[in-house]
């Protein structure tokens, strides 16, 4: 576990916090460089996500064969129930309070909230893209792209894995989602940032990145100022690349942050702070509507409420349902193989 790495996952969790925060309170019109830098490259955040997950998925799944289905399966029992839930109680909060929301997600109906749940890209009735009913969710269906075509690396022998994820991801995204033969949604460059992450897997297990301080920092300088300077227009190259710097950056610092457990539980918690906050942006907006409640000190309570809430939902949602999950397949497997094992014994 590289505790580097969960300190930027969290980072960038908050980060793009940060940013909804902007847009829900005020309609991305910033004030000052601070606001201004969280309205116009806040969702930069993602991208690291996006080249995080490449690099997590890599280094978990290199050293070992398994089913293709069991992959996926493992996947889906560690994603999908925290989304459903929070899917679920945005749906609610648009049926119950929709005369105060916002009217271009003040829409819901069945058909899309059931594509939503499913992973699947739809126009939002509310008007605004192909955004799922929790609007972050759309970052998930690239997601679990992602792990449907990495799936296939089990097929084949480790060393040419990150070749045939490339290829998968290149076919998919740059030859279907191009010539329409699926979603437009596919056909946007920011997917090849999780080779940009598997690359790094790579670098890592090879030993290429060396341990560091000042030239990391420099880098990471580097690409804030970067990204600061470039638009999300080419995004791989603009922010794809610099925040993948930045996460080499981060692992050469590794010595700095081992063993801090604190790093690691808020990126443990950085999943559910993605998927909970909106919720609660939502819930502080209305309030400070209401109550005319001054923005900033609205946004201080809702930090510590999706801090809060995010650890709860990890150790309650994520974790321990999870682990429920997995053991009960795992008894099933084992209960099927001694159930083989015991008729080819007759």
């Amino acid at each position: 576990m590289l505790i580097s790495v969960q300190a930027l996952r969290a980072l960038a969790a908050w980060v793009v916090v940060c940013h909804h925060f902007m847009q829900i309170f005020f309609d991305f019109h910033a004030s000052g460089p601070i606001g201004q830098f969280f309205t116009d490259r806040g969702a930069v955040g993602v991208d690291i996500f996006f080249v995080i997950s490449g690099l997590v998925i890599y280094l978990s799944t290199q050293s070992k064969d398994m089913p293709v289905g069991r992959f996926m399966v493992n996947r889906i029992i560690r994603i999908v129930p925290a989304y459903w839930v929070y899917t679920a109680a945005m749906g609610l909060l648009i049926v119950f309070a929709r005369p105060w929301m916002p009217h271009t997600i003040a829409v819901v109906d069945w058909q899309h909230f059931i594509l939503s749940l499913l992973f699947i890209p739809s126009e939002n009735p509310g008007g605004y893209g192909l955004y799922p009913t929790l609007n972050v969710g759309w970052t998930l269906n690239y997601e679990m792209l992602f792990y449907l075509l990495f799936s296939l690396v089990f097929l084949f022998n480790p060393r040419h894995r990150p070749l045939i994820i490339g290829v998968a991801l290149f076919a998919v995204c740059g030859v279907l989602a191009r010539y329409g033969l699926i979603s437009r949604f596919y056909r946007n460059d920011i997917v090849y940032e999780f080779l940009l992450g598997i690359a790094i897997g790579v670098m890592y297990r090879r030993g290429w990145i060396a341990n560091g301080l000042w030239m990391p920092l420099m880098a990471i300088a580097g690409a804030l100022v970067t990204i600061y300077q470039l638009p999300a227009d080419d995004r791989f190259i603009n922010w794809g690349l610099p925040s993948a710097l930045i996460v080499v950056a981060c692992i050469s610092m590794e010595p700095y942050f081992k063993g801090n457990r604190w790093l690691k539980a808020l990126g443990d918690c950085s999943y559910s702070v993605y998927l909970l906050h909106v919720l609660v942006l939502y819930g502080g907006w209305l309030a400070a509507g209401r109550f005319g409640l001054n923005p900033y000190a609205v946004f201080a309570i809702c930090v510590p409420v999706i801090g809060i809430g995010a650890w709860v939902s990890y150790e309650w949602i994520e974790k321990g349902l999870y682990h429920r999950l997995k053991g009960w397949l795992d008894q099933r497997r084992t209960e099927k193989a001694e159930a083989s094992l015991s008729r080819q014994n007759y």
